[in-house]
């Protein structure tokens, strides 16, 4: 098996003529920076937007006049649009996109902090940062979970479930005893029991792995909602007051200005985390069982003449990702709330496209996890300041970033090739 070597084949775009990827997504983003520049330059207000380096509007900032702002921040998109129709080489494609999309959103972010009310034209960086990272945190365990899985050979689109078993075990059993460790095993071992129905089920009978997928989300719904109701609302001081994990703090590295209060005062979520992403990608490149996976997400007939016991390699993955998932899951009852009727509110589908947004890796996960955090901050900090902009569309906003990112962004990608495929041993 050490001989065996396994690569990721990029499967080559196959745009023709003139309108290639690259100029699709320039002329878009042309279109972008014009209404940047033109409408988001035209609503801003000549007050100050000050980027404040802390928690609140004291302290240091980055400042500059609304208008001028929300204008160069514009041109800053239409050069990166006009740099992609131009034919721009495609190895700095990613770089140039990532310009032109972050002079948008500071564009739109000048018109909107210079058009707050008196007293709140600020934006405090250190709670966005914190704030991104707290609401990606469900995210970054679920694609973790959908890592484990799919390089396996297994779809997981059960992970809405695995984080609604994780959340709701791990405050059932925090709360009987009083012990938020126990809720975190609970919670390991909850997410673990929807992974091991969709291991059975979709390894052992064969069953279509996405329609039972879609089977334990609704399992998961039911149960938790039936359970909540006949015990948690009759008695929640017994049944739903689990405690929390309290914030850790480092030393020297939380005095790091901006990203030192925000990371390095957090709970053990947030280190855990992104512990996971770097231990999982390093297990899963560079180890004898990273190999292995990616031997049978690929070609589980030839890793099995090799000696990998496919079947039961997919079961140990698929269960590990419950456990990821279910300890995701607890990142909201063991920090954060109490437990509520189906609470993770779609973050497991969410978290299915950070998978796919991130290419089926680890870091690829954790940055498509980052970015619809900072969606879903964003929307929280604009009710804040009382935006304009409808708060039904601001509710929208992370999934509209969701759908923009895999059908726009993410181009042509390949899923790993004996995914959702059952494997029948000859």
């Amino acid at each position: 098996m050490s001989t065996m070597a396994v690569e990721d084949v990029a499967v080559a775009p196959v745009d023709q003529g003139f309108w290639t990827r690259t100029r699709k997504v320039g002329a878009v983003l042309l279109a972008l920076g014009l209404l940047a520049t033109v409408l988001f330059g035209a609503l801003a207000t000549g007050e100050q937007a000050r980027f404040t380096l802390s928690e609140d509007a004291a302290g240091a900032a980055l400042k500059i006049d609304g208008t001028l702002g929300a204008i160069l921040f514009g041109l800053v998109a239409v050069a990166a649009g006009v740099a992609m129709l131009a034919g721009l080489p495609k190895r700095w494609f990613t770089l140039v996109l990532g310009v032109g999309l972050v002079g948008f959103v500071l564009s739109f972010l000048c018109w909107q902090v210079s058009a707050a009310p008196a007293g709140q034209n600020f934006m405090p960086l250190v709670n966005i940062v914190r704030g991104t990272f707290i609401l990606a945190l469900p995210l970054i365990f679920g694609a973790l979970a959908g890592v484990l899985c799919e390089r396996s050979g297994v779809v997981n689109v059960a992970i809405e479930g695995q984080l609604l078993m994780g959340a709701f075990s791990g405050a059932l059993f925090g709360s009987l005893s009083g012990n938020v460790w126990v809720g975190l095993v609970a919670a390991a071992i909850g997410g673990a029991f929807i992974s091991l129905l969709l291991a059975v089920f979709s390894i052992r009978y064969l069953v279509d792995q996405v329609v039972m997928g879609i089977v334990l989300n609704l399992l998961a719904v039911g149960v938790t909602g039936f359970l909540y109701e006949r015990l948690m609302q009759t008695d929640a001081q017994k049944y739903n007051s689990a405690p929390r994990f309290s914030n850790w703090e480092i030393p020297l590295l939380s005095d790091i200005p901006l990203l030192g209060p925000a990371l390095f005062r957090g709970n053990i979520f947030l280190y855990l985390g992104l512990l996971l992403v770097l231990v999982i990608h390093i297990a899963l490149f560079r180890t004898r069982w990273g190999l292995r996976t990616r031997s049978v997400g690929e070609h589980p007939t030839a890793a099995d003449t090799l000696g990998v016991k496919v079947l039961g390699l997919r079961y140990r993955n698929v269960l590990l990702a419950g456990v990821v998932a279910g300890i995701g899951g607890a990142s909201y009852t063991l920090a954060l709330y109490s437990f509520t009727k189906n609470m993770i509110g779609g973050k497991g589908f969410i978290a299915l496209a950070a998978l796919i947004f991130g290419r089926w890796s680890p870091t690829g996960a954790l940055l498509a996890a980052l970015f619809f955090g900072f969606a879903d901050q964003l929307a929280t900090y604009l009710g804040a300041i009382n935006s304009a902009i409808p708060s039904q569309f601001l509710a929208m906003l992370p999934y509209l970033a969701t759908i923009l990112a895999v059908a726009g962004l993410v181009g042509r990608v390949r899923a790993p090739a004996a995914d959702g495929k059952p494997y029948i041993k000859g």
